[in-house]
């Protein structure tokens, strides 16, 4: 019992685990979203469950298709409300609040030590903060929902040393980007992912958040960044229980360990249609795109429309592009310091928080044959339309390839 998995699972189930042992481990915070909470309700009422296990520890955000894209949605999207509203659910984040993997941080449920489970496979983001956190099913959920528990089996771990100093123009993204790129789409898969390093170290929360954030694109199980000041003074005055940090023994087993030096990363892109086919950015210059979407539960917060906006400002973009803030708390932050008026002035399209065009929702699906640069986290095709093509990058490198209408080495505008 030494990796931090192993560490968290065997709190949670009450005994010493170790990785490939089986547990029933108790979920301190489930998530649905609207999306996922339909199938998890319709299991849950089949399963002939009456009352959720607790409902403070229940988070329903509306993000997926919000607001409603169609007459359908809107009827799904209310008996969501009126089931919340049955069962004394109050953590219902209606339209507009924002993507779940954002929320669910900024409102204090993620917390270091906590088993947080969600039924979106990006649940992975909250082991920024110390978390095990990780995706499951609806039929899961429902489970979850029914008694508080799910079982597991304790998963192996690769662990991940970030070395060197991030270049300028460099970001976390085109870090998680090269990682793909040594591990592959399967390196990871049900293995979770624990980061280390002068790299991590220095990456501040929302950084870290893109980190785990695309553990799974990877088939990880779980991706953690061991928790530190920095994790304390985000979650200090947020955090809505008290928690204990978990960290790994010196003696813990890895099941792999990657070094990797990134002082000398040039920006990455992701092309379709796998996401480990990630190319220096220098490669793929000059490919013309369509459309330009930055946002998502990647990077779709504040440091993100920022550094977009750096380069924007005073310039025109030359092909569609869409922000997406990842909630309201970032929507405002970018209205009050005046980046969401440079973006605007610029020629970008902000959107209201949520997940759009990223799942092929709305708000900017794309049409057979055209192209977007975007920094979500997935690229298969069909992802944001039938037959259109998705390259995944940097804020940085998507607001400079919105300039240009094709992709473009942001180190030319820094």
């Amino acid at each position: 019992m030494g990796t931090i998995s192993e560490k968290i699972l065997s709190a949670a189930s009450g005994k010493e685990a170790s990785a490939g042992d089986f547990v029933v481990a108790k979920v301190d915070y489930a998530m649905s979203h609207d999306g996922t909470s339909v199938l998890a309700v319709k299991a849950f009422k089949e399963m002939k469950s009456d009352k959720v296990w607790d409902p403070s520890r229940i988070i329903i955000p509306f993000d997926h298709l919000a607001p409603a894209n169609n007459e359908n949605t809107a009827v799904l999207q209310r008996e969501i409300r009126q089931w919340a509203a049955e069962q004394g659910i109050k953590n219902l984040y209606d339209v507009g609040e924002g993507i779940c993997h954002q929320l669910l941080p900024e409102n204090g449920f993620a917390m270091p030590g906590k088993v947080i489970v969600g039924a979106d496979s990006h649940s992975c983001t909250y082991g920024a903060f110390g978390a095990f956190a990780t995706g499951v099913g609806a039929t899961d959920m429902a489970e979850i929902y029914t008694s508080g528990k799910l079982w597991f089996r304790v998963p192996e771990t690769i662990k991940l040393i970030i070395d060197g100093k991030l270049p300028a123009g460099i970001t976390p993204k085109d870090v998680i980007l090269r990682i793909a790129k040594e591990v592959r789409s399967d390196g990871a898969t049900y293995k979770a992912m624990e980061f280390y390093g002068p790299v991590i170290d220095h990456m501040s929360i929302a950084g870290r958040m893109t980190l785990c954030n695309m553990a799974i694109e990877m088939g990880g199980k779980a991706g953690i960044v061991p928790p530190d000041e920095k994790t304390f003074a985000f979650l200090k005055g947020r955090a809505v229980e008290d928690y204990r940090p978990v960290y790994a023994t010196d003696d813990a087993v890895y099941c792999d360990t990657l070094h990797l030096d990134v002082s000398k990363l040039h920006p990455q892109v992701s092309c379709p249609p796998d996401v480990d086919n990630v190319k220096d950015v220098g490669e793929v210059e000059g490919t013309h795109v369509d459309q330009v979407l930055i946002g998502s539960c990647t990077n779709g917060r504040f440091e993100d429309l920022a550094a977009a906006a750096s380069i924007l400002k005073g310039r025109k973009v030359k092909c569609r592009t869409l922000i997406i803030p990842a909630s309201r708390t970032v929507m405002l932050d970018a209205v009050q310091t005046g980046v969401a008026a440079d973006l605007l002035a610029a020629g970008a399209t902000i959107c209201n928080p949520g997940c759009g065009p990223c799942l092929g929702g709305h708000m900017g699906v794309l049409a057979e044959g055209e192209a977007c640069l975007a920094t979500t986290n997935r690229n298969f095709r069909g992802r944001m339309g039938k037959g259109a093509d998705v390259y995944l990058g940097s804020p940085l490198t998507a607001a400079a390839t919105a300039i240009n209408g094709k992709i473009t080495d942001p180190r030319r505008y820094i």
